[in-house]
């Protein structure tokens, strides 16, 4: 050692001293680490604040060498004895730090991880970008990666380093425009972002991490090294089997949760988080109440909580709202346990301008179009992503595949669907760009969504995708194959305008409105819908469901039962928000819990107990989910009675099983002997009376059950005379 300590290693290049003081330079193991020269290899370190610098043996911390400073002040440079693994052992003023060289290290990213990336089809993106623990050469700690293509310069900076620009500049990949960086001893819970200086010299503000895995709670911004999963699952049985859990001929009735008010987590100093209140308390009332599946709002990680997640910055990360990602997924597993589904809501169509996002991310328009006639919403001063950038796509795709395949989410809701089809979605006419044929359509939008929805068709058996589509775009849930997009479910937001218009108004002008109910039925069989109310009803000034319903207290309460027992009985899948179960009467408030009091009103229990068995009846009646998508599960019996404002209808299952008779009074007046054509004859028994007692009606009905006479009618060579309750609906099941 005495004698290479005296041998003194060339001087460094003005220039590179001058970039690496200044936290500008772009290439830092051209100069940092160790580096064979005529005198013997010489071993640089960048450690601003440090007093000295000793490097030991790694094998058995013997000192083979000591790093004299020199310009800039913090470089450390000096000769070792033998070219061997070493250690740094590094003087503080408070403090002796001993660690691996990160500039010892060679690349850390295969080259295959870097062309998949490239051509967008890297699909463990979380393994392989963001902050991931492994253990390189025998050493422990954190590799960093992150896309910059445009960057001149980029380091990582956080915890481990006192935020230091100057200490841990990464080595760019160039062939696919990728910065990385092993940092040893880095351990999990260490907060992190990325110091970027753009094309030209600009440096942009310091970036979180877009593929991390987890970030501190808001309104703090930094990304979080993410302990490697060991999450054990228990789930199997449910994976195996949710397929046809899942499937179009399967009962499902989406309970959708903004998790934070639904119910608040007291706070009482114990460790529990809000994963674990839902696990305590949410999932035992979804089994109570009968859901099949909850849909929760986005919780990948967003800066602004007023936004419910539609607004997210990290898509690879549940939001530490609610607690770490092992919490969300015990919460799914738990659930799976009880037999329910989970599907989240997923927002691939834009994201915000904060600056610590993905907005220009490099200095450039990076993920999103520079031209903002392609590249920015108005509506919700947001950037769109650029779909035909194959990166994007990739990137997109894996944060979906994240949650499908890492968490076992059975499903995802993609928002926004039609703001990403067309180029002039709420837009003038002088403030969009045409496609390569002249038309609106966004065609990469199209081709992102139908790679998307064929490559979790064929990773993920069993998983649906959801479309929440506004307008009559062809072929949402038809298959790729066909040309369609791919997705499993639609959501029929024009079924829930129309009976949401229709159910609004006063009885006594229903008659002039008699198609809004019926109109859905004329396109039902076109796509696999889902029937949506949802969070969007109750919001922005539109009051709650029960708000919305007109008449005294009384006749509210049931309009809105009415109304449920028709969204139960229509063909679709069945989605409620939250509180529509208790019928909330003020309109959603995300940051208060929902009015849980109101379960000591006898009315308002009512309801919640109509809905608990709405579920169940649902569930067990095949005719009422099993042909959801054929034509022939459906016929009208009595559709044009508009003086009277009675629909009636029959629903069929498949193999003979029993069918059912549907029959909505919305108006206030009891009809007495009210015939109707029922398709077998004999004892048809009353399965649903939303004016039943028990929920809060005034118990008018049939007695249980009623007997078809031979009196042609509808068609049918039987019927029932039936009386029908007022604003309500009933549902009767034909006996063997």
């Amino acid at each position: 050692m005495t004698l290479r300590a005296t041998i003194k290693p060339p001087p460094l290049a003005g220039s590179d001293a001058d970039a690496l003081a200044r936290a500008i330079h772009g290439d830092p193991f051209s100069v940092l680490g160790p580096h064979q020269t005529p005198g013997g290899l010489v071993i640089r370190a960048l450690l601003p604040g440090a007093r000295s610098v000793d490097v030991l043996r790694r094998q058995d911390r013997t000192v083979i060498g000591r790093l004299e400073e020199s310009d800039p002040p913090g470089l450390f440079q000096g000769v070792v004895s033998d070219r061997t693994p070493y250690l740094l052992r590094i003087g503080w003023p408070d403090a002796v730090q001993e660690t691996e060289d990160p500039y010892a290290f060679d690349v850390v990213l295969g080259d295959l991880d870097l062309h998949l990336f490239s051509e967008g089809r890297h699909f463990e993106l979380a393994e392989a970008l963001g902050a991931n623990v492994l253990t390189i050469d025998g050493v422990r700690g954190v590799r960093f990666a992150v896309w910059a293509p445009n960057a001149s310069r980029v380091a990582v900076v956080g915890d481990f380093n006192a935020w230091d620009a100057r200490r841990h500049a990464m080595r760019l990949r160039h062939s696919a425009g990728m910065w990385e960086l092993f940092v040893p001893r880095v351990q999990p819970g260490a907060r992190y972002k990325y110091d970027i200086i753009g094309a030209g010299g600009i440096r942009v503000p310091l970036k979180a991490d877009p593929v991390a895995q987890q970030s501190e709670p808001p309104p703090a911004t930094a990304s979080v090294v993410s302990a490697p999963q060991r999450f054990r699952w228990h789930d199997d049985a449910w994976m195996a089997a949710r397929a046809a859990r899942q499937a179009p001929d399967a009962p499902m009735s989406v309970y959708e949760v903004h998790l934070a008010s639904w119910m608040h987590h007291a706070h009482d100093g114990s460790a529990a988080t809000m994963w674990d209140v839902a696990i305590d308390r949410l999932i035992p009332y979804l089994a109570d109440m009968g859901f099949t599946h909850i849909e929760l709002l986005p919780i990948t990680e967003h800066p602004f909580g007023g936004s419910w997640g539609y607004q997210p910055l990290g898509l690879f990360a549940p939001t530490a709202r609610y607690g770490a990602p092992e919490g969300f997924a015990r919460f799914v597993d738990a659930l799976h346990q009880a037999g329910i589904g989970i599907i989240l809501d997923w927002v691939p169509a834009h994201f915000p301008t904060d600056p610590h996002g993905l907005a220009r991310f490099d200095g450039t328009a990076l993920y999103e179009h520079l031209d903002p006639r392609e590249g920015f919403h108005h509506d919700w001063n947001t950037y769109i992503y650029n779909f035909g950038r194959r990166e994007v796509q990739g990137f997109l795709i894996a944060s979906a595949l994240h949650w499908l395949e890492r968490f076992h989410v059975d499903g995802l809701r993609v928002d926004a669907v039609a703001s990403m089809l067309y180029r002039d979605y709420s837009r003038p006419a002088d403030a969009w760009v045409p496609n390569v044929y002249g038309g609106r359509e966004n065609l990469e939008a199209v081709g992102f969504l139908q790679h998307l929805n064929a490559v979790v068709r064929e990773r993920c058996p069993g998983a649906v995708m959801i479309a929440e589509e506004s307008t009559a775009w062809p072929g949402v849930t038809q298959p790729t194959s066909e040309h369609g997009l791919g997705f499993a479910y639609k959501w029929n937001m024009g079924w829930m305008h129309d009976t949401l218009r229709y159910i609004e108004h006063d009885p006594v002008h229903r008659a002039y409105h008699h198609d809004d109910m019926t109109f859905g039925l004329i396109y039902a069989y076109s796509e696999k819908f889902i029937l949506p109310l949802s969070h969007d009803e109750v919001v922005h000034g539109k009051g709650s469901l029960l708000a919305k319903m007109p008449g005294d207290r009384w006749q509210k309460f049931a309009n809105l039962r009415a109304y449920f027992g028709f969204m139960w009985s229509h063909p679709g899948k069945k989605l409620l928000f939250m509180g529509g179960e208790i019928a909330q009467e003020r309109e959603w408030n995300h940051d208060t819990e929902l009015d849980w009091f109101l379960l000591d009103d006898p009315a308002h229990a009512g309801v919640q107990r109509l809905v608990r068995d709405l579920n169940r009846v649902y569930r067990e009646q095949p005719a009422l989910h099993a042909r959801d998508t054929e034509p022939a599960g459906f016929r009208w019996m009595v559709g044009d009675d508009r003086a009277n404002s009675v629909f009636a209808y029959q629903r069929f299952g498949a193999d003979g099983s029993a069918p059912v008779l549907v029959v909505c009074n919305m108006t206030p007046v009891p009809r007495q002997r009210y015939r109707i054509g029922v398709a077998r004859a004999g004892a048809w028994r009353e399965i649903v009376n939303t004016d039943s007692q028990f929920y809060g009606g005034s118990n008018v009905g049939n007695d249980g059950a009623v007997y078809t006479v031979e009196t042609p009618s509808h068609g049918e060579p039987q019927s029932l005379e039936l009386t029908l309750p007022p604003l309500a609906t009933i549902m009767l099941r034909g006996e063997n």
